[in-house]
């Protein structure tokens, strides 16, 4: 199914918006969520940004939390290599979530706001767990790649009257000091109600804050 970095100035609401709506997809670029396995646009980017303050609890009151996952590896499908990492968002600053081909994990993209905080998770490798962070800076939109025949996840079934499928653009936030695997959180009491914990297969998932702030302690 599916799975998928110092401080500058932050981009205006306007910019990121502005720079998020000419997302071009591209054919050597592509993410990978563990069952939703997305190719990848190549924004315009600019130098990526780490503000501290945008994962810091008490500025986040007002904003939901997720987990989204890519594959970090090399992987083809259709003849394309899907792999996604944080440190290729973090190159292009900006990017769109596409490829999500699970119903629920659709779901919980459409709830997403801008502004929303989301865990970036390297799944389908050698040792899967949280990278870093990252932000929604444009909500949900139909998935146009679900209408290209030449996409690794073409859904013919896909009608672009009533779309099935939907995307929403993220930009790079932060890359971890070091990767927090799915071994470590697994140990972690605190966690044991976490999705991610109870049902890991699922490639979008919420993050209370309770869960997120207790995941940011671990590499602060």
């Amino acid at each position: 199914m599916q799975t998928r970095r110092s401080a500058k100035p932050k981009a205006s609401a306007a910019n990121i918006t502005s720079i998020a709506q000419n997302i071009q997809i591209t054919s050597s670029k592509k993410r990978k969520l563990t069952p939703d396995v997305p190719e990848i646009a190549k924004p315009t980017s600019k130098k990526p940004t780490i503000n501290e303050s945008n994962t810091n609890s008490s500025n986040n009151s007002d904003h939901a939390f997720w987990l989204m996952k890519a594959e970090p590896e090399t992987r083809f499908e259709k003849g394309k290599d899907v792999k996604f990492s944080i440190r290729d968002l973090q190159e292009m600053n900006m990017s769109c979530w596409d490829g999500v081909r699970n119903y629920e994990a659709r779901n919980n993209m459409r709830k997403m706001k801008v502004g929303d905080i989301c865990f970036f998770y390297h799944s389908n490798c050698k040792t899967p767990g949280i990278a870093g962070t990252m932000k929604v800076c444009k909500e949900a939109y139909p998935d146009f790649t679900a209408w290209d025949p030449e996409h690794p996840y073409y859904d013919p079934k896909s009608d672009k009257d009533d779309p099935r499928w939907f995307m929403v653009d993220v930009q790079f936030d932060s890359i971890f000091d070091r990767i927090i695997s799915l071994k470590e959180l697994q140990q972690c009491p605190e966690l044991e109600e976490m999705q991610l914990i109870k049902r890991g297969r699922l490639s979008i998932q919420p993050v209370t804050t309770k869960e997120f702030d207790f995941i940011k302690s671990l590499v602060e």
